[in-house]
């Protein structure tokens, strides 16, 4: 079957894309040499061989997209209902996230990765297929001066979404035990006491409603030099290289040791982390799509029901009620 001849979203083989990605349970470091960035978890037979697979994946991420924005709308309809959701631009701006149980939900995905890893082709091919008005993204670089004044956690409660919409973190507060252990830029005790605050910090959010999807794109060293690569030829992509891409990807083994013990230190049931292989970057898309399909479906979200007698506003729609030419302009179209 042609990619556009699809109709129907082909669900994983071998389990759900959520058990399959789940980082390995235990107490210590997760072993990444273990997951080939390459491989294809659960993609299913449907999927074809070769070059087949590339088309035949953006296709299921078109279907799946389809289905986000619905679960995303129904999100939305649910906080608007309760007389929520607050515009982003009111979102949590002091030290306290103002989250509290009951309180509308909201859906946090949190994007990691070496550089050249796929966050921002995750979030235009994944997010991208949800409604912009329900998305509230936000990335992380460097902190400023005003941010390195407060604790480390003080950025991130600022952007949290509001309730009703979707998030997106590309990079997020990983960065303080990842950038932070790599280039010494505080105390080793600073940084390892910053694994329980996480944990901490992660347990307040589900508290008060937030469903977190936590993904690290593993990508080898091999892709991320042809990317690279790619960015230093193609004069349209030269504003994605920094020179200090190359700094950090001389440190690319004290990375994955980062990223080895905050996946280890901070994989949680109520927040777990998953790890996508990500050298292809068509299975990259289709497994964060899956796993926001997975996630959405274990919220049984719904839309709310009226909260006004329907049959009363039809008919007062039908006898012209709320400006006297309800009836004649129904019938007029």
């Amino acid at each position: 079957m042609r990619a556009d001849e699809q109709t129907e979203i082909v669900v994983p083989e071998g389990g759900t894309v959520r058990e399959l990605l789940r980082v390995p349970s235990g107490d210590g470091p997760v072993d990444l040499g273990a997951v080939d960035p390459r491989s294809t978890p659960g993609l299913p037979a449907a999927a074809g061989g070769g070059k087949d697979r590339k088309p035949w994946a953006r296709r299921q991420v078109e279907l799946i997209g389809a289905g986000l924005a619905r679960q995303q709308e129904m999100l939305f309809a649910t906080a608007k209902a309760a007389g929520e959701p607050d515009a982003p631009t009111s979102a949590p701006s002091g030290g306290g996230s103002k989250l509290r149980p009951g309180r509308p939900g909201r859906l946090l995905l949190v994007l990691q990765a070496m550089d050249c890893g796929g966050k921002d082709g995750t979030v235009k091919r994944v997010a991208g297929a949800m409604n912009p008005l329900g998305l509230h993204i936000r990335s992380f670089g460097p902190p400023t001066r005003q941010e390195l004044r407060h604790d480390f956690l003080w950025r991130i409660r600022r952007a949290l979404p509001p309730p009703g919409y979707v998030g997106v973190f590309n990079r997020s507060h990983y960065e303080d035990v990842l950038v932070a252990r790599v280039d010494a830029l505080v105390p080793e005790e600073t940084w390892r006491a910053r694994y329980d605050r996480i944990n901490a910090f992660e347990r307040e959010l589900t508290d008060g409603g937030v469903t977190l999807v936590k993904v690290m794109l593993h990508i080898s060293p091999q892709e991320q030099a042809r990317r690279l690569a790619d960015r230093l030829t193609d004069p349209t992509k030269f504003w994605k290289y920094q020179p200090s891409d190359l700094d950090s990807r001389a440190r690319w083994g004290d990375y994955q040791a980062a990223y080895a013990e905050a996946l280890g230190r901070c994989d949680t049931d109520a927040a777990p982390w998953f790890l996508v292989p990500a050298d292809r970057k068509w299975y990259r898309d289709w497994a964060v799509a899956h796993l926001l399909r997975e996630t959405f479906e274990g919220l049984d979200l719904g839309y709310p029901a009226a909260a006004f007698d329907v049959e009363r506003e039809r008919q007062r729609l039908a006898s012209g009620g709320g400006g006297g030419r309800g009836e004649q302009q129904v019938n007029e179209r």
